[in-house]
């Protein structure tokens, strides 16, 4: 079943940048340092090779801030490496002040072996390690932010991590066939299923999705945040679409205040479950500010059971009516373009 399910994650999930964005150099003859020839050299930020508990030897970036409190490890999209991502990472690191380490998936960039589920699991898992035996990270301090379908190996490695600092699902995805079909169960054969996963998550947990997201409709992060244990104040960017949410104003100064929040205490579970979508960031988006908006390209590079869609369509708490979820139409577009984009 496995390689069924790894196949099906292939196949709809994984679509990396081909060719590369870049490479990865040794300094010297020993290999100890190594640096990427397509971005600027910069002192504070290491580039690494990890190898995996499944064989492979993925990239990875740390990006170090002197007055870091937290370390961020993102798990990137689906159609970028880390060469797309480098600016956004040194970018984040300097806004929030936080030591940031991006890593590649197998099969992206310069990492090698194939993009499966599972590979992404041993993949966060090797860049946690690091982080950890590296560079002394506690669990208390790191915040796990999964862009798309980052959220699989985000939401997968948050579970299994009880006193995790925060959690940040950036446009997730409740499961991979969720995002083709409107489906009320979980079947084995689904990837990344976070609807099952979301409840085991005992941290602060911030989701911010567009409502013009036309890739993963804006129903996966809503729903997502309704199953968190301990929900802080989402942000539903009005307009955004799927892969330009860092472009506006709102977006930095919402996360900015999220990382603050942790820094300062961690919230109660019941408090947090009083920012209810009727906040005011919630109403209308912030007021634009040059200092708040990322200077980015607009383009960065078993058998089936019953799942936790019930306790949704049970929930007493309203939402905001919303789009429907990919109809049988749109999965059509969707196969006639050259590949997803989660």
């Amino acid at each position: 079943m496995g390689g069924v399910t790894s196949s099906i994650a292939a196949k709809f999930a994984f679509f990396p940048p081909n060719p590369p964005s870049y490479t990865v150099i040794a300094e010297d003859s020993a290999g100890d340092k190594l640096y990427i020839p397509e971005v600027a050299r910069r002192d504070d930020v290491d580039v690494l090779k990890l190898k995996t508990r499944r064989g492979n030897e993925i990239v990875a970036v740390h990006v170090k801030h002197p007055r870091a409190s937290s370390t961020l490890l993102y798990s990137h999209g689906n159609a970028a490496d880390l060469g797309q991502m480098f600016e956004l990472f040194v970018e984040l690191s300097a806004r929030l002040r936080v030591n940031l380490m991006g890593y590649d998936y197998s099969g992206y960039g310069q990492s090698t072996g194939k993009p499966t589920e599972y590979n992404t699991y041993a993949d966060i898992d090797a860049a946690y390690k690091c982080l950890k035996e590296k560079y002394g990270v506690k669990d208390e301090q790191l915040i796990l932010y999964g862009q798309s379908v980052g959220s699989g190996p985000t939401v997968d490695l948050a579970s299994r991590i009880p006193t995790l600092r925060g959690v940040v699902l950036h446009s997730p995805i409740l499961s991979g066939l969720r995002v083709l079909y409107p489906v009320k169960r979980t079947y084995w054969f689904d990837i990344y299923k976070n609807i099952d996963k979301i409840g085991m998550v005992n941290c602060p947990v911030l989701v911010i999705h567009g409502t013009s997201d036309e890739v993963v409709d804006l129903s996966h992060g809503k729903n997502l945040w309704e199953l968190c244990n301990e929900k802080y104040e989402p942000l539903w960017i009005s307009g955004g679409g799927h892969c330009n949410l860092e472009l506006y104003p709102e977006f930095i100064k919402h996360l900015k205040k999220f990382v603050q929040t942790l820094g300062k205490s961690k919230p109660s579970a019941s408090s947090s479950k009083k920012n209810g979508v009727e906040s005011e960031s919630q109403k209308k988006p912030s007021e634009a500010g040059g200092s708040d908006t990322l200077e980015l390209a607009t383009e960065l590079p078993e058998i089936s059971r019953n799942s936790l869609d019930s306790r949704l369509d049970k929930s007493k708490k309203p939402i905001k009516p919303e789009k429907s979820r990919m109809s049988t139409d749109r999965v059509d577009r969707f196969r006639r373009r050259k590949g997803l984009v989660w």
